[in-house]
Parts: structure tokens; C-alpha cells; sequence
């Protein structure tokens, strides 16, 4: 027989041979890729599955608690904000209120100008200039929400107004801690007095 001829005849048993070869590989591989669990016992998949579920609470728990700090953390950071906000204002309040009370007794003193100039022979020309700047102070209070406290014959109120003295008053009807006369005008803005009026009080 020549050399060939062997060869033709080994070449399908050694086909036959590698295929016997990879199917007990790939059985090899199955039965290590089957289940760890098939060959246990039912005690022990028991004990296996209470101590997933106690890894599953765990974690559970874990993403819970996570939440939650997530949440405040959240609540903190707005409730700062909402602070940082406030403040911001507060200060801005404050800042306004202190410019324009530096301004008040300038208007005050243009309005005293004008009550004294009418029993006085003075220039009609500069009177109507004076009364003008003060119309202007007029709005420029305005604009910026401030209101005169001036009235008379209202209950006297410590958070508005300051008492110079007290009096009795010429009308026996009016009660007593009772604003007689405005010696000096207040101002607030909203609910912020700026400046507390200088009053007289019934007895």
C-alpha cells in the first residue's frame, strides 16, 4: 500500500476522532455550566435563599437610607437658600430705609420752609421753586413706598410713634393716650417704621 493511499484512509478517523473529542468538551462544559444549586439539598437552598433575602432587605435598606439623605439634603440646601434669600432682602431693606432717612429731615425742613413763608412777604417766584423740590421728595418718597405718619386724634401707638410729653386736652371727650398734636412727622415703609413720630398725648 503507498504512502497515499495510509494517508486517505487515517484522515476520517482522525476526523472522527477530533469530533468525539469536542463533544465530550462541550459536555464537560455544560455539566460545569449547569445550576450549583441542582445537587443541594432542600434545607440548604432554604438556607441559601433566607440569606438572599436578608442581602436583598440589607440593600433595601441601604438604598432607602441613601434616599432619604439624598431628600434632606435637598431640604437643607433649599432651606439655605430661601435663607441666603431672605437676608438678601432684609439687608437691602435695610439699606433703603437708612438712605432714605437721611433724606427725611430735608424734606421736613422744605415743608417748615413753606408753612413759615405764608405769613411772610417773601418772593412768589422762589416759593413755587421751593414748593416744587419738595413735591419732587413727595414722589421720590412715593415711588419707594413711604408714608408720612402724621396723623392726629388716632390712638398713640409705641411702634410708630414717640411721645414728647403729655397734655389735657381742650375736648373732654377725647380719651385718654390719644395723639393730640404731630410736633414731627413719622415715616415707615409697609410695616417698618423708618422714623417714629414726635407727638403730644391726651392725659
Amino acid at each position: 500500500m503507498s504512502e497515499s493511499e495510509k494517508q486517505t484512509k487515517t484522515a476520517p478517523e482522525e476526523e472522527s476522532k477530533n469530533e468525539k473529542e469536542a463533544v465530550e468538551a462541550n459536555k464537560e462544559q455544560e455539566e460545569e455550566a449547569a445550576s450549583p444549586y441542582e445537587k443541594l439539598e432542600a434545607d440548604e437552598l432554604r438556607e441559601i435563599l433566607k440569606e438572599r433575602d436578608e442581602e436583598i432587605d440589607q440593600l433595601q435598606a441601604d438604598l432607602d437610607e441613601a434616599r432619604d439623605a439624598r431628600l434632606r439634603k435637598a431640604a437643607e440646601l433649599d432651606n439655605y437658600r430661601k435663607r441666603v434669600q431672605r437676608e438678601r432682602a432684609k439687608i437691602y431693606d435695610t439699606a433703603k430705609a437708612n438712605a432714605i432717612e437721611d433724606f427725611l429731615s430735608v424734606s421736613d425742613d422744605l415743608k417748615r420752609t413753606l408753612e413759615a413763608s405764608e405769613d411772610m412777604d417773601v418772593n412768589q417766584k422762589f416759593l413755587e421753586g421751593v414748593s416744587l423740590v419738595a413735591d419732587k421728595f413727595d414722589e421720590v418718597l412715593s415711588k419707594h413706598g413711604v408714608e408720612r405718619i402724621d396723623e392726629e386724634g388716632i390712638p398713640f401707638d409705641v411702634d410708630v410713634h414717640d411721645a414728647l410729653m403729655r397734655r389735657k386736652p381742650e375736648d373732654d371727650s377725647v380719651d385718654s393716650d390719644t395723639v393730640l398734636q404731630v410736633v414731627e412727622n413719622g415715616y415707615k415703609i409697609g410695616d417698618r417704621t423708618i422714623r417714629h413720630a414726635k407727638v403730644i398725648v391726651s392725659e
